[in-house]
């Protein structure tokens, strides 16, 4: 099947946050090389549409863009190339299945598709990292958001024992789901509403900074500890603030203006 391959011309600053808005309006992955972003779409989408969606969602004007027509075997050489291994702190590697870990630490596969979430980008870093350091086993972890289930996976394989992923998209919890089978651990993924009303010693969310504001009084009545992403550096005292009633919150690291927010139960 044919994909198309599109090329955005993007200010630097504003590539990440157009990037994130590009994969929330559906395309299949986006690669930011020089001035330009590169992603894939699939052949039956509306390009101009999509494009627009993400301009008003990341508050960027309509940039111009063209449009390649790409084959199943370029798709697979274009995919491979951007999704390479990542190495998180002294326990955690992250990466596609044609890689093969290193030994002695804890391997999350992750292939590129449908739903957001390889390892590879900012927001994703930064939680990987903080559970790599604050799990220590026999937790019970919420993945609020969950993507393609790299978050949850990544708390069970440092061996949390009872995860929780919650996703709007059902195409986002079939992929949790058949990722959970790749890497042979145990999780429950389900929609919102289905979630049941307990607390949780571990929540993370990874979305974008006014869902986390929406859903403060949800998250964070559920966390006995909390981490927070998609959030840009100057948005995290707005973020912060929506948690502070319940939680002791702080900016915890800041990758490519991306900061991580953390806080814990008062």
């Amino acid at each position: 099947m044919p994909w198309l391959s599109l090329t955005l011309e993007v200010e630097r600053a504003a590539a990440e946050a157009f990037s994130d808005a590009l994969l929330e309006a559906g395309a299949q992955s986006v690669s930011i090389e020089a001035s330009c972003l590169c992603a894939i779409l699939e052949p039956e989408d509306d390009v101009k549409a999509l494009v627009a969606a993400a301009a008003q969602a990341s508050g960027v004007k309509m940039p111009r863009f063209t449009t390649a027509t790409l084959d199943d075997q370029d798709w697979v050489r274009a995919s491979q190339a951007q999704f390479a291994p990542t190495v998180v702190g002294a326990r955690l590697w992250v990466g596609p299945t044609w890689h093969e870990p290193p030994a002695g630490r804890c391997a999350v596969r992750i292939d590129p598709g449908l739903a957001f979430g390889t390892g590879t980008h900012p927001t994703t870093r930064l939680v990987l990292a903080w559970l790599e350091r604050t799990l220590k086993g026999g937790e019970r972890v919420l993945d609020y958001g969950c993507g393609s289930g790299i978050l949850a996976i990544a708390a069970a394989k440092l061996g949390a024992t009872q995860v929780d992923a919650v996703d709007v998209d059902p195409q986002a919890l079939e992929t949790t789901r058949a990722n959970a089978l790749v890497n042979n651990v145990r999780l429950n993924a389900a929609l919102p509403e289905t979630l049941p009303a307990a607390a949780y010693d571990i929540v993370v969310a990874n979305i974008l900074a006014q869902p986390l504001i929406v859903l403060a009084p949800l998250l964070a009545e559920r966390a006995g500890r909390i981490a927070l992403s998609g959030i840009l550096e100057d948005q995290a005292d707005e973020v912060r603030a929506a948690y502070e009633p319940r939680l002791r919150m702080r900016v915890d690291a800041i990758d490519e203006r991306w900061a991580l927010l953390v806080g814990e139960r008062k």
